[in-house]
């Protein structure tokens, strides 16, 4: 299924709260709550700090968490019908761009540019603040803490753009681990439910996995082990997952990539196959064969385009030079905020249409000579 996008609404974090529920934040400042069965944004409410640069929801997805541009961090609570604004927990100075609840809802951890804190949800107010970048000597470039967890035992993980994940005392205040593992960034962090593994992707297309091992076999003394490495994204990795028996991973290259972990699966199967999806799975190409058009499409305009022609002949795969270039015809830009949904060319190339989730719009190509000409229908 595909939630056709619009100009207004960028994507920076999506999380399901209340059961079946799907809530959306971005750099538009608003919570958008989706509707699935029509595919479409139901309902948005203004966050009120600008820019939302990350979002969560508690255990039980009665409460939604937001990470404003202004500092602020605000809870909503999710009633049904939509969400309500609860309140303002303490705003400090920086943009909040990555929250992390823990699991008993009573704290909530927020990583910023060079610190993160601990809000006690309860109080409203910060209980520790910790540099991030205190440990590093002669420090010029800033540490952005790009994700964050806050785990159910008091441990706050966080990643960075020095390429670190580190593991520390909330608490005390103090790092009690830390692990470089990449000279880039790290980008994406997810924890799995029992909490002893963690995935992590990076800005170079490769994540990592990191689990708590016993230090000797049968001791109760355990460490965090950085234990195999994937290289299977050719951009930045900026969304992880953890689920009971994989690692999930989506990249700029627009790949989804989904790893089993074979000690976890029992049978031989689908479920133990290495599945990668390439999106988009939608045609965003079209073709008129008999007039030698192909339609491009792109979220806010179409182009037209001419096949270029050659006289030589030759085998399946020859490169043939061309005695005309390809000719781009006509460019056709989409009125409104809304995202081009699908679009096609008739066969004949005399017809284009396009939809986006609220309009269709259908137009006569006129051929004029060797220009090319659009009327609306």
């Amino acid at each position: 299924q595909v939630i056709p996008g619009h100009e207004a609404r960028s994507v920076e974090s999506l999380c399901w709260a209340a059961g079946d529920r799907l809530f959306g934040a971005g750099l538009g400042g608003d919570i958008t709550e989706y509707d699935l069965s029509r595919l479409s944004a139901a309902r948005g409410v203004d966050g009120g700090g600008g820019p939302i640069w990350s979002m969560a929801a508690n255990g039980t997805g009665t409460q939604l968490a937001i990470g404003c541009e202004d500092g602020s961090v605000k809870i909503f609570q999710v009633v049904p019908g939509g969400i309500q604004f609860e309140r303002n927990l303490d705003r400090r100075k920086g943009r909040v761009l990555c929250l992390s609840w823990h699991p008993s809802g009573t704290h909530i951890v927020a990583g910023s540019i060079d610190f993160f804190r601990v809000i006690d949800v309860t109080s409203g107010q910060t209980v520790q603040r910790i540099m991030v970048n205190h440990h590093v000597e002669k420090v010029k470039r800033e540490c952005v803490v790009w994700a964050i967890a806050l785990l159910s035992r008091g441990t706050v993980v966080s990643a960075d753009s020095f390429g670190r994940v580190q593991f520390w005392d909330w608490e005390q205040g103090t790092l009690a681990e830390s692990h470089t593992v990449s000279t880039s960034a790290v980008l994406s962090l997810a924890v799995s439910e029992k909490e002893d593994s963690i995935v992590v992707g990076t800005s170079t297309g490769a994540t990592y996995q990191l689990q708590l091992l016993p230090v000797k076999l049968g001791g109760l003394e355990k460490r965090w082990v950085r234990t195999k490495p994937f290289q299977y994204h050719s951009h930045d990795v900026r969304a992880v997952a953890h689920s009971p028996t994989a690692l999930i991973s989506g990249g700029l290259d627009a790949q989804l990539v989904i790893r089993p972990l074979m000690e976890r699966i029992q049978k031989k199967g689908y479920d133990a196959a290495l599945r990668k999806f390439t999106f988009p799975h939608r045609r965003l190409v079209s073709c008129a064969r008999k007039a030698r058009l192909l339609l491009f499409q792109f979220s806010q305009h179409l182009e037209l385009w001419r096949l270029g022609s050659t006289e030589e002949t030759g085998k399946d795969g020859e490169v043939l030079p061309l005695c005309r270039m390809p000719e781009h015809l006509v460019q056709l830009k989409s009125k409104g905020p809304e995202h081009i949904y699908c679009s096609c060319v008739s066969p004949c190339g005399t017809w284009v249409g396009y939809s986006t989730a609220s309009r269709f719009q259908l137009y006569r190509v006129c051929c004029d000579g060797d220009g090319v000409s659009l009327r609306k229908v």
